[in-house]
This record gives structure tokens, C-alpha cells and sequence, in this order.
């Protein structure tokens, strides 16, 4: 049995994919394995997973049907044999130190679960670091459920929001099969995961060094153009109603269904100015004014004032309270024109 299982997704990956997995098997933690998860890339990902998996004992590789990412990692998952279980995305990449400061500091406090801080990218090699969930310390399930859980469930808007990201973790295998946990969706799957995660486990150990390395593609599906984007958020509130009722988080914060209205609504308006959509600009607008003018989102919009936004992000509350949707059809085309 190995120490970890390291899972990663792979999809249309062929021109970075060879840097992600050297990060992965040159960790100076070497009682690793690596999954290659195959989700039925076009390209010449498949061969080179084969061709990686040559290389290094280490490797194993799944070839399956495109079904998107939260299925590539519940094949994953299924087969993993490590004791614990961490997550890379194809176009990122591992300090080499990572996992090997993960598990010492995860056996030294006798935790369950490690996680660190990480590095964001540029394509043009920019960087700068970002804080992990918490900061350096050891924790217990209730500093984990405040310091987590509650932000996950219902702190989506404002200055500091925490987000999904679960590369920056170590999981346990045990807590993770013993709860029958799995991925669902094509967006916000982290999101979740990560909230019902830290309802289960038992103590968090957190280090501050930035040990993981985000690179930010422009061609990642958070970046992209959704054209079921609704369809896919409905889907995630529905998980999130389900999560909340089965693990009693109703109490925990009040407003989280206006709170996660409010920032779904946001994105939703930023997803159809995005790079991509090729309707025309009244379509823009019109579609918008719909997404408004649901009864959830209407209800969001003049439920939450939240604290702490960005300048950008009160412009387009304010105007989307106004219905002056016109007007921000002309902001975001002469945004997306500079």
C-alpha cells in the first residue's frame, strides 16, 4: 500500500500534462502512486499517459469515455490504493516538497488531513502566493466547521470567500470511503466535496508554505463560456440543499441560500459577457434580465449587501438592482474590448 495516491484528471492536456506528473514523481516523498484518469481526451493525452506509465512503476492509467472531471476522479477514487488520497489538476504542478511536507506534518500531529497554501500562475510566469483555508496550526472538528464548513455553506460573497480548491490538501482514504464520498458536476464539485470533507474528519494540520502551483488557464472551464451554466448551478443548490439537510447545517448560517443565490447570480451574469458566447449583445441582455428576475435571485439581490466587495462586483450589483441591464451590456463590452 502506498503512502498517497495522487489522481489526476486528464483531458485535452497533451502540451503541460509531462510537467504536472514530473512535479508528482520526483517528490521527495517517493511512496507515492500516480493515476493518470484518461477521460476520453481527443488529443494525444492518452498516449502519453501510456508512455508516462511506461516510464515509472509508479503510474497507472484508466482510459474512459469523456464524462467530465467529477467522474475522471471517481474512477480515481475507486482505485486508489494509498492511505491517502491527493488531487492535481493536468495544467498544474507540485513543489517538489509538497507531499513529503504534508505527511510529516500530518503523522506528527496525528491528523487525518493536511493542507497548505499555494502559488497562482501566470502563463507569462507571474506568480504570486495565496493563504491556505487556515493558517498554520493543528485543528479540531469544530475550528474545522467554523473555519471551513460554515464559509463553504454560506459565506460566498464579500472580501475574503474561501474557496474549493481540494489540491490543496491531503485526504484520508479511510474518511473518504467510510462516508461513501464522491464527485458530482462539472463545476463547484470541489466546493462540496470539501464542505462534507471537513464534516467528517477529525483534525487538520495546516502549514504555510505555498507548496502547490495554479496555473491560470485561460482554457480551464472556469475561464470558458458555459452555455448550460443555470442548469449546472440549479444542479449544485439541489446538492447543497441535500448536504446541508443530511448534515444538520441548516442552523449553522441562516442566509446561505441567498448568500450562494447571490454569488451564483454574479457568475452567471460574468458567464455570458465571457469570451466564447457568441450571441448578440441583446441576447446578452435579455438573458440577463431573465436570470435576474428569477424568484431566487430576485430574492438574493435584496437580501444580501455584503461587505467588502470588489469595485467591479458592486458596479454590477448595483446596476443589476436597477434593471439597468443596457448599461451593463456597454461596461462588459468595453471591459472585454481592453
Amino acid at each position: 500500500m502506498p503512502a498517497i495516491s495522487v489522481i489526476v484528471p486528464v483531458y485535452k492536456a497533451e502540451s503541460f500534462l509531462r510537467k504536472c506528473t514530473d512535479s508528482v514523481l520526483h517528490q521527495r516523498l517517493p511512496d507515492l502512486e500516480l493515476l493518470l484518469i484518461d477521460d476520453g481526451s481527443p488529443d494525444g493525452s492518452g498516449a502519453l499517459c501510456d508512455a508516462i506509465a511506461g516510464e515509472d512503476g509508479r503510474v497507472r492509467v484508466f482510459h474512459k469515455e469523456n464524462g467530465g472531471v467529477s467522474s475522471a476522479r471517481n474512477l480515481g477514487l475507486a482505485q486508489a490504493k494509498g492511505q491517502y488520497i491527493a488531487f492535481v489538476d493536468s495544467d498544474d504542478w507540485m513543489e517538489p516538497e509538497m507531499l513529503k511536507t504534508l505527511h510529516t506534518a500530518l503523522q506528527s500531529a496525528q491528523a487525518d488531513s493536511a493542507g497548505c497554501a499555494h502559488l497562482n500562475v501566470t502563463p507569462s510566469g507571474q506568480s504570486w502566493p495565496e493563504a491556505g483555508v487556515l493558517p498554520a496550526g493543528v485543528y479540531g472538528t469544530d475550528e474545522m466547521m467554523r473555519g471551513i464548513v460554515d464559509p463553504l455553506l454560506g459565506d460566498r460573497v464579500g472580501a475574503k470567500v474561501v474557496n474549493g480548491f481540494i489540491w490543496r490538501f491531503l485526504f484520508s482514504a479511510d474518511v473518504i470511503r467510510a462516508h461513501g464520498m464522491s464527485f458530482e458536476g462539472a463545476y463547484l464539485e470541489d466546493e462540496l466535496f470539501l464542505m462534507e470533507y471537513f464534516c467528517y474528519a477529525k483534525k487538520l494540520v495546516m502549514v504555510d508554505q505555498p507548496l502547490y502551483c495554479y496555473l491560470q488557464n485561460p482554457g480551464s472551464v472556469t475561464h470558458r463560456y458555459m452555455k448550460n451554466y443555470m442548469d449546472t448551478f440549479h444542479r449544485f443548490m439541489e446538492r447543497k440543499e441535500e448536504l446541508a439537510r443530511r448534515l444538520g447545517l441548516e442552523s449553522r448560517r441562516p442566509q446561505w441560500r441567498q448568500n450562494s443565490n447571490f454569488a451564483g447570480l454574479l457568475i452567471a451574469i460574468g458567464n455570458e459577457y465571457a469570451a466564447g458566447n457568441n450571441a448578440t449583445a441583446a441576447e446578452k441582455r435579455e438573458r440577463v434580465r431573465r436570470i435576474a428576475a428569477l424568484p431566487e435571485m430576485e430574492e438574493a439581490l435584496w437580501a444580501v449587501h455584503p461587505d467588502g466587495q470588489s469595485r467591479n462586483k458592486r458596479i454590477v450589483t448595483a446596476l443589476v438592482r436597477r434593471r439597468w441591464f443596457g448599461l451593463l451590456t456597454l461596461l462588459y463590452r468595453m471591459k472585454n474590448r481592453s
